[in-house]
């Protein structure tokens, strides 16, 4: 079956806002089985909206629109969708109790326009907002499907994993499963040249590779007549892509993050950690510190931004400062030795760098970054040369270290 998305609000064109409902719904829908061939935004315009739903439906056989439920007059797409598959509106008496509840629960008026958001296109299926105010909506005609899904994230994800994703499992014949190998320390191009014999030879299970930063994800996912039958399929290809990529497997289970992966590690092995960061400024204790359990393992974190914080707290000598600079290899050696001895753990984490956009230079340019790990009492140093803006190197900076961390606890302990 084929699915076609459609972003609905003028915010999203004028760029306003970052459409990560597109990205999250298509690769939902990508696991599900179902085919996306096109994509688009449209804004808050009566005529154009309804111009663009009919002309996916023309080409789809489902189409799902986020946004536009709102109880405001701008918020068109339930009456748009409405009008293009002719049906009228109607109240829905427990959507109208549920948004009701919603506010009085919350010690709030309920103004009158909020009233607009129980209107259901008759015959339509309301959707319940375990989250918001806006129910969702499933129509069907005539072999056509439209799904209508609020706009904010904490809204639409958690609907469509509860009520959305198994109404459009329904529709499949047999079911579809599906398994991520995450993989950490090897480039995307690496990874798919790699598996590009499993690519170019796959029918089913399939395989779809998605590059996140610092990280490559291969999906691997099989349709059968029963789910036993699809892990069945599955199983050989997972264990094939183990093998090929060894220990840059760092987990096989959807709810893995790299730094509980880590955090996994240390806790297994009964080490702990502390880092000493100064580009990413605390944005790596932070990932750890993020995983439910970290206390067992996370000592402490410096953020020795300045060379007198790195001297002061690490004990980076100012000989090393004033020779090699406070980006090389030779401080961010010091800086792991130093958190070692300061945060008295195990394995210590450091980063030096330069995230920009000013500071570089024809020898030292934006995006330098050296990262340290120390596990007792070992010392490794990598050089790394990351592209993107001042976000995009500390965000890239933090996933090198979580890598490098788990290489070193893997080969030093």
């Amino acid at each position: 079956m084929v699915v076609e998305l459609i972003s609905v609000g003028t915010e999203l064109l004028l760029g306003n806002i970052v459409n990560t409902n597109a990205a999250y719904l298509a690769k939902e829908c990508a696991g599900l089985g179902l085919s996306c061939y096109y994509q688009s935004v449209v804004g808050d315009n009566w005529e154009r909206l309804k111009a663009a739903l009919t002309q996916a439906l023309e080409r789809s056989d489902i189409v799902i629109l986020s946004g536009g439920l709102g109880p405001t007059q701008d918020d068109l797409t339930k009456e748009a969708a409405a009008s293009v598959m002719g049906m009228e509106l109607k109240m829905d008496e427990e959507s109208f109790k549920r948004i009701d509840a919603y506010f009085k629960n919350r010690g709030i008026e309920m103004t009158e326009n909020n009233r607009k958001q129980a209107l259901i296109p008759e015959g339509a299926m309301a959707v319940q907002n375990d989250n918001g105010t806006a129910p969702g909506v499933i129509m069907e005609k005539e072999g056509k499907r439209v799904i209508l899904l609020p706009g904010p994230p904490g809204e639409l994800k958690p609907m469509f994993e509860k009520s959305i994703a198994p109404y459009l499992q329904s529709l499949q014949p047999g079911i579809i499963s599906s398994k991520t190998v995450k993989i950490c320390g090897i480039g995307e191009s690496k990874v798919e040249d790699m598996i590009q014999d499993l690519i170019a030879g796959q029918t089913n299970p399939t395989i779809a590779p998605y590059a996140k930063t610092g990280e490559v994800h291969l999906r691997v996912t099989a349709r059968a007549e029963e789910e036993k039958e699809a892990k069945k399929l599955i199983k050989p290809v997972v264990k094939e892509l183990k093998s090929r990529f060894g220990q840059a497997v760092y987990t096989t289970k959807e709810e893995v993050t790299l730094e509980k992966a880590v955090v996994d590690l240390l806790d297994a092995n009964g080490l702990t950690i502390s880092t000493a960061e100064s580009c990413t400024g605390g944005m790596l204790g932070a990932r750890l510190v993020n995983v439910p359990g970290a206390s067992k393992v996370y000592k402490t974190g410096f953020v020795t931004y300045s060379n007198k914080a790195k001297r002061k707290l690490l004990g980076v000598k100012k000989e090393t400062l004033e020779k090699y600079g406070a980006v090389s290899e030779q401080t961010a050696v010091e800086m792991a030795k130093g958190c070692a001895f300061a945060g008295k753990a195990d394995v210590t984490v450091s980063v030096t760098g330069i995230a920009g956009p000013d500071g570089g230079t024809p020898e030292k340019p934006v995006g330098l970054v050296y990262i340290g790990c120390c596990v007792c009492g070992t010392t490794v140093v990598k050089k790394f040369q990351f592209i993107g803006n001042r976000a995009k190197i500390r965000e890239s900076s933090v996933s090198a270290a979580l890598t490098l961390a788990r290489e070193c606890i893997l080969k030093y302990h």
